[in-house]
């Protein structure tokens, strides 16, 4: 891709009462005055990081902020694509930038450039949006306050429609209001007609200070972590509606552990301070990680697709395979629009953990629940669940109950026997006593404030990568005490994390509670065996238990009645038992995840492969070239001896870099 520079600066002096463009700039007037209105709101000042849909709204927001602080931008480089034409650069300045040139100096009108440094340099970055890269905020004379309204500068032969002065101010109130944090916190509460009838929740419910805090952190996020990613939804009154962010350990989580989403919205559908909305997932060590997180106006589902949207355009469009969520009508709406091809399933510990507040005051609780989930958890085949379903509705007389009524009806997305084809890679939670648990439980609470949060959020994500790295350590260094003589646990031995590992041991350890395994029909390759193991069931009583596993020698299959492989990502004990009695001494390939292995995260290629990548595209370029040495950085903080190797690599890797630049110019801004 070949690019050019397009210097417009073409500033007619400020002592005239016409105003001059540069480009596609505005300038404004103003009277010389250094001093700020009392009563004016506190503004928020470029920094690095902030990013605009486009050229235009950036403009404006710079041009809007100088006339609160009193000063007059012009245009000073533009950058454009030699091709297209498309402009993807520019350096926006004050108008004193400089100084007159030389042949200039005996006009009679004053020298009123003094060679201020105040600018703002921005670009058009792979997001498709403009990102502010430089700021400088500083003047070198005084500031005024009184402005005049601006005015595009019709270049000769353009054909240009003028928009009309209070079309270009509503516009510029609006983009620079996004951007206000008003004494209040978040600007005025009420809402229009509209919005209060329909009750629609349509901004964030900040208090004093909250939006700086935000503002604060992002703009310090921007700057310390390499690849943060960030989104503000802005309502038509100019008011802060939605945020979304993402460091870069979690955009790179997304593309390790992104098959399989937890939305956990704990925080806001329960009503706590702080209106969050976290996006988890498992890693290989079978520990949660965070792939996004998220603050919403409410529980609309306008704000549930623009978060979707907002986590989708992270991490390039690739959908998960599988979305565990709360029952929610909004929640599985919005999922749908964004994700259509994904499934959708209810958190089955999420519904457990109601059962005593829908069905506490019922008669016979206590057996009601008992029975419930005895339904849930001990039922194989979907004809036992609805004989166990439609004998609890009788015998205790519920059938009249909502929640109940509605939780049978929704039966297809929660309960056990229907999701044996969903892949659940470990959130299942389908074993009594397993739960889905908020991602900071530890650190928020129902008043904890958004302030004190977001320094917690940072304490929370520096844990769990500590605990990561431990693991990482942990399962590379060392190998697990082996505890049978069988082939399967060895071989998972060397391959597994130890965490992972140790869930796969104790199905091995359990292949001893099943004492006998049976042909039970046989259809070419097709074998359905029987396998019965002791159960420890109620009072501690034993019970034996019948599971069909069905085995297909010549395709290397074996699938099991209880579904283990797709809940919890490992076969379990009775499809053990059937490979073992086949003679076969390893566990076929397919059925060892890649997820669980202690080097996945060096196996996997984000992108399947840069064979794809556009030589004439800089962006891709620079996509692919983040995502390799991401992994580098992913390996490098496991250990000193890691780390100083990496480092040694990257600056090798450098000094090569260096030594071409020679033979191409640089095409920088």
């Amino acid at each position: 891709m070949e690019v050019g520079s397009l210097n417009s600066e073409q500033v007619q002096d400020p002592d005239s009462n016409e105003i001059a463009t540069d480009g596609d700039g505005v300038l404004t007037e103003l009277a010389a005055e250094n001093r700020v209105p009392e009563g004016k709101k506190e503004f928020v000042a470029p920094a690095i990081g902030m990013e605009f849909e486009s050229y235009e709204d950036a403009y404006n927001y710079y041009n809007c902020y100088a006339k609160e602080v009193g000063f007059r931008v012009r245009v000073k480089n533009s950058w454009f694509k030699r091709n297209s034409k498309e402009k993807y650069g520019a350096v926006l300045c004050c108008s004193s930038q400089g100084f007159k040139r030389i042949k200039d100096v005996n006009r009679l009108r004053k020298e009123t450039r003094t060679g201020c440094p105040a600018m703002l340099r921005m670009r058009l970055v792979d997001s498709k949006r403009w990102r502010v890269l430089e700021v400088a905020l500083e003047h070198n004379h005084l500031l005024g306050t009184k402005i005049y309204k601006s005015m595009k500068k019709m270049g000769s032969g353009t054909k240009r429609k003028s928009q009309s002065s209070s079309d270009a101010e509503k516009r510029t109130i609006k983009l620079y209001r996004a951007l206000v944090i008003d004494s209040g916190g978040n600007g005025p509460s009420n809402l229009n007609a509209t919005e209060a009838r329909n009750d629609i929740p349509n901004q964030l419910n900040l208090k004093k200070g909250d939006t700086q805090a935000i503002y604060n952190y992002l703009c310090r996020m921007q700057l310390t972590n390499p690849n943060f990613f960030y989104l503000m939804d802005i309502n038509d009154d100019g008011r802060l509606r939605n945020v979304f962010w993402i460091d870069a350990r979690s955009k790179a989580a997304c593309g390790y552990f992104g098959d399989v989403i937890y939305i956990d919205n704990t925080y806001l559908a329960n009503k706590f301070e702080i209106p969050l909305v976290a996006l988890v997932g498992i890693n290989h060590h079978g520990q949660a990680v965070l792939l996004g997180c998220a603050l919403l106006a409410g529980e609309t589902a306008e704000s549930y697709i623009w978060l979707f949207k907002a986590w989708l355009t992270c991490v390039s469009g690739r959908s998960p395979q599988t979305i565990i969520t709360d029952r929610c009508n909004v929640l599985q709406s919005a999922i749908a629009e964004v994700f259509p091809s994904c499934h959708h399933r209810f958190g089955l510990s999420l519904i457990i953990k109601k059962v005593p507040e829908k069905l506490g005051g019922s008669r016979n609780y206590d057996a009601i629940r008992k029975t419930l989930l005895k339904a849930v958890y001990e039922t194989l085949k979907v004809s036992e669940f609805e004989a166990a379903w439609g004998f609890m509705i009788q015998h205790f007389g519920v059938s009249d109950h909502e929640w109940l009524r509605s939780l049978y009806d929704d039966r297809f997305r929660w309960a056990p026997v229907y999701l044996k084809e969903t892949s659940f890679a470990g959130m299942s939670a389908a074993r009594p006593g397993e739960t889905l648990s908020p991602f900071f439980d530890k650190y928020v609470h129902k008043q904890t404030p958004l302030k004190e949060f977001l320094d917690k959020y940072e304490l929370a994500l520096q844990k769990k990568h500590k605990e990561e790295a431990l693991a990482d350590i942990e399962s590379r260094s060392s190998s697990p005490m082996l505890k049978t003589r069988c082939s399967f646990e060895l071989q998972l031995s060397k391959v597994y994390t130890r965490d992972i590992f140790k869930k796969f041991q104790f199905e091995v350890e359990e292949m001893y509670s099943c004492f006998s395994t049976t042909q039970l029909h046989i259809d070419g390759p097709i074998v359905i065996f029987l396998v019965k193991e002791r159960v420890v069931a109620d009072g501690n009583r034993r019970e034996i238990r019948d599971y069909e596993v069905l085995y297909n020698r010549t395709a290397g299959e074996v699938r099991c009645i209880c579904s283990c492989f797709n809940f919890h990502g490992y076969l379990c004990r009775h499809a053990l038992c059937v490979l073992n009695f086949n003679g076969v001494e390893e566990i076929p390939s397919k059925y060892i995840l890649s997820r669980w292995k202690k080097d996945y995260k060096r196996l996997y290629i984000p992108d399947h492969g840069s064979n794809n990548i556009d030589v004439a595209d800089r962006m891709q370029w620079f996509s692919q070239l983040y995502r390799s040495a991401l992994q580098i950085v992913e390996e490098g903080v496991i250990s000193l001896d890691h780390y100083n190797v990496a480092l040694q690599a990257f600056e090798e890797s450098l000094k090569r870099v260096h030594e071409i630049e020679d033979k191409h110019e640089p095409e920088n801004l």
